[in-house]
């Protein structure tokens, strides 16, 4: 029995379609500490750790959810990317799709213990966040780049 876990080739393009302007808006929106006020909202947490409250386990947190939209933006389209079929998927393909989640995960990991052993304190925890997205995007770009070499090896370009 062989089972496909990978989203039909048409979510491959709108994954495209919502991951680069979430990408560049999200990391400009980060950078630049864009926070507009219409987006502070009272949300539930599972974990309130206040500094001017007692922890407590689920509450209301006052936040401003911008960067949560891009973040599930940015996860879920670059999951349609990832694992979405190719427009010809063989055995092939599926083997450089697997090489390229083994690679990026070696690759992710390398630079979390890089980080675990020269980065600290707040500096830490920006790499852990942004660790929370590098090992799709290192995999989408890497699978992406031997796709392309393979289809000018082969002399054909989509």
């Amino acid at each position: 029995m062989k089972v496909n876990y990978l989203f039909p080739n048409k979510y491959k393009r709108i994954g495209w379609f919502i991951l680069i302007p979430s990408a560049i808006i999200g990391l400009v929106s980060l950078f630049y500490e864009y926070e507009p006020s219409f987006l502070n909202f009272n949300v539930p947490a599972i974990f309130v750790d206040d500094l001017f409250t007692d922890k407590q386990l689920f509450g209301m947190v006052q936040n401003n959810i911008l960067n949560e939209i891009f973040g599930i933006l940015i996860i879920i389209s670059a999951l349609l990317v990832a694992f979405s079929k190719e427009k010809l998927e063989d055995e092939y393909i599926s083997k450089i799709r697997l090489e390229s989640l083994v690679w990026a995960v070696y690759v992710n990991y390398g630079i979390l213990l890089f980080a675990f052993i020269f980065i600290f304190d707040f500096s830490f925890l920006w790499v852990m966040i942004f660790n929370m997205f590098t090992v799709l995007l290192f995999f989408v770009l890497r699978f992406n780049w031997q796709i392309s070499k393979l289809e000018k090896s082969a002399g054909y370009e989509e």
